[in-house]
């Protein structure tokens, strides 16, 4: 594999920075290309503005057609075309964050914000119908996608019947709305419950598990979610009433809807955060 790992967490002896450590090594050990992008430590900037763009900065920003003029002149800022190059490099990205107030941290959901622009990512047209390619089919198709997340709060509050929510609808966003959007191949991500309190015993099973997930990504089957163009959905976008009807919400856009949930690994610890 050609793997781009992408991690925030400002600290790298935190919980995150010693799960990344072991990922890496046990990629590498096995032979694949692991390049990283640690988003403190490049001091990555999440804001997107006129520099972005070399656009007037007097002049009203328009972001889509923007960024999509700045990506076709080649005038992107030199951060921003540097990452989509790794991007484009790998065939695998592996996303790492600690869960925060139920998202990303702001510095990674600004590395989305700035590299997925229109025409690299998104906005790109179906040649023969016109409608755009998202939903399992767009700019960044033929890669497989792969989150790893630790959440404070215990298995159970994040589960199903949990005050929390159910830690796969909290996902959604990202794992839908953003990875598959683009077009890539989500895989079931891997969360890591308990991260306040983390036992010895329960780092270990985590960091065995993660092992296991990264060596098995390329036959791992992805999240089962609907694809926007394969019939699906009609020309509104709107779901087949015949397709899971009388239902509302997340849970009609998988085609298996009990398929492909994420994995838990450790994590016994009552706190939430």
């Amino acid at each position: 594999m050609r793997v781009l790992w992408v991690s925030a967490h400002p600290d790298p002896r935190s919980l995150n920075g010693a799960l990344r450590d072991e990922g890496v090594s046990a990629l590498r050990q096995a032979g694949h290309e692991v390049v990283e992008s640690d988003l403190y430590a490049m001091r990555w900037n999440p804001v997107v503005d006129h520099g972005d763009f070399q656009h007037d900065p007097a002049e009203r920003l328009d972001v889509l057609p923007e960024s999509e003029r700045a990506l076709n002149e080649g005038t992107l800022s030199d951060d921003i075309r540097s990452e989509q190059e790794k991007l484009l490099h790998a065939d695998t990205l592996v996303v790492q964050f600690p869960l925060w107030w139920f998202g990303m941290p702001a510095i990674l959901k600004g590395w989305f914000d700035r590299l997925f622009i229109q025409g690299f990512a998104q906005g790109i047209p179906d040649p023969d119908t016109g409608r755009a390619l998202r939903y399992g089919d767009g700019g960044l198709s033929g890669r497989r996608a792969f989150v790893l997340t630790t959440v404070g709060a215990n298995a159970a509050t994040t589960g199903p019947r949990g005050i929390h929510g159910d830690i796969n609808d909290t996902l959604f966003p990202l794992l839908h709305g953003t990875l598959w959007y683009t077009g890539m191949s989500v895989l079931p991500p891997l969360v890591v419950n308990g991260a306040v309190r983390l036992s010895q015993e329960d780092y270990e099973e985590a960091v065995e598990q993660l092992r296991k997930r990264l060596l098995t990504l390329p036959e791992t089957d992805p999240l089962p979610y609907r694809r926007q163009n394969g019939g699906d959905y009609d020309d509104h976008l709107l779901l087949r009433p015949e397709l899971a009807p009388g239902e509302e919400g997340i849970g009609i856009h998988w085609a298996k809807p009990d398929a492909g949930a994420c994995e838990r690994a450790g994590g016994s610890s009552e706190a939430a955060r």
